[in-house]
């Protein structure tokens, strides 16, 4: 059974937040990265806490740290090199291998996440700007009496009401397809699969292959925890609407693009189900709008075309053994929403989320290499992810049509990565470890 009092809430509860805040904290002095961590952890709830009060509660808070920051509190060597070597190097290391490169190299990213002196992660979500500023400004008087403990960059989440709850600045639903964990209570919506083990989620559990093996050491340190890719994505929304109006001459021809590169309507309605219009209250109907296959009702993307974002992240029942693959994805917008008719003015928005899970190079290092940015993802050639590939004016897009197909050449970048980071998001037990470790058991 799962230790719900031991993981931190983040991995399995979905809070009703609106707003939020990310905070990236450098650590100079072990002690007093410890004593802050000793502070914060009475501040961390885990998945049983909110099991009876996530609907009562104003805020959430998260933990997390980099190979770096397990260093700099002062883990011992031996403990340190248990871990996976893609932590170990972070993510800017392995820039290449996840397809980081022109403007999306980590030399190019805006708030300090690739430099070895990021350490750790604060995780806030709240319910209001104010309360989400009342949490920060007691965050600031802590990190006043923790000596070393310094704050590298900050980033300020809103939702965005004029297109409701959880969509992104280019107007798509989001949170429609997310993997279930088996026996964490929760059911599987209508064609999302069957409940997961949770060990490809959680450390310490079977995964689908059987026992866990490799796990960092010791035991105490790495149960119940898991490893989070933190993408911050800026959305450069008017050059996607002006890419919809050249291949668009009405609205409605307009919008078909846009669920032609997405997969659904900005609605939420999946294309499968709804090939020639949107469908506003079925994309709104979890029991139906995750509830389609392509081998058998869209086995040549007529109508999700074979490269689109949807189908290259969740490729469903197409050879591709998914059980391994799949990831939990947290996060929300950030910026200012751009209205309709409003040119672009320049502001940096766009989406900052963390994928969760067991393995960095099974789950999210394979998501970024073959299905993101492979070329040849489906024998497609010379195409990429449309909404978050890296776009460089050179590849194309093929939506296919009986008797002939389109094919969108010079597709430009409709996102461009802002920042990113390798972390470990520890089981509450670990936490308090990770309080307890004497300087003489500091790392060289």
């Amino acid at each position: 059974m799962l230790e719900f009092d031991d993981i931190q809430h983040i991995l399995l509860t979905r809070v009703p937040a609106l707003t939020g805040r990310y905070e990236f904290l450098s650590f100079a002095d072990a002690a007093g990265a410890r004593a802050w961590l000793a502070a914060m952890t009475e501040r961390v709830p885990s998945v049983a806490d909110l099991q009876e009060s996530v609907d009562t509660d104003k805020h959430w808070v998260s933990v997390a740290f980099t190979w770096n920051g397990l260093r700099a509190l002062g883990v011992p060597a031996e403990e340190l090199a248990s871990f996976p070597e893609e932590f170990r190097q972070g993510m800017a290391t392995r820039a290449e291998i996840l397809g980081d490169t022109g403007a999306n190299h980590p030399d190019r990213w805006v708030d300090g996440t690739a430099g070895d002196d990021l350490h750790a992660i604060v995780i806030l979500f709240a319910r209001s700007a104010a309360d989400r500023d009342q949490r920060v400004a007691e965050h600031n008087e802590l990190l006043a009496t923790c000596p070393g403990v310094t704050v590298l960059s900050s980033l300020d989440l809103e939702a965005l009401p004029p297109f409701g709850y959880a969509h992104d600045h280019f107007g798509y639903r989001d949170r429609l397809s997310q993997p279930v964990i088996e026996d964490s209570g929760e059911e599987p919506t209508p064609g999302s699969g069957a409940p997961l083990k949770a060990g490809e989620f959680i450390l310490g559990y079977d995964d689908e292959k059987g026992p866990p093996t490799n796990l960092p050491r010791p035991e105490l340190l790495s149960r119940n925890g898991t490893f989070m890719a933190y993408r911050r994505l800026r959305e450069h929304v008017g050059k996607f609407r002006d890419f919809l109006a050249e291949h668009g001459d009405t609205v409605e021809e307009q919008e078909l693009v846009a669920a032609k590169l997405m997969g659904r309507w900005r609605s939420g309605a999946p294309l499968v189900l709804a090939p020639e219009a949107d469908d506003p209250e079925l994309g709104a109907d979890m029991s139906r709008n995750n509830d389609f296959d392509y081998k058998q009702m869209d086995p040549h993307g007529y109508a999700v075309p074979l490269g689109s974002h949807i189908r290259r992240m969740n490729p469903r029942d197409t050879g591709v053994n998914m059980k391994r693959h799949r990831m939990i994805r947290r996060g929300a917008t950030y910026g200012p929403h751009l209205p309709e008719g409003v040119p672009d003015d320049g502001a940096d928005r766009g989406i900052a989320a963390f994928i969760l899970c067991a393995s960095l190079v099974r789950q999210f290092e394979f998501a970024q290499n073959v299905w993101v940015n492979d070329t040849t993802f489906h024998e497609l050639g010379n195409e990429r992810d449309p909404i978050i590939g890296n776009q460089d004016g050179t590849l194309e897009y093929k939506i296919p049509k009986r008797p002939i197909r389109k094919t969108i050449k010079g597709m430009p970048a409709f996102t461009t990565v802002a920042g990113g980071a390798y972390f470990f998001l520890p089981g509450l037990r670990a936490l308090r470890y990770l309080t307890t470790l004497p300087d003489s058991e500091a790392a060289a």
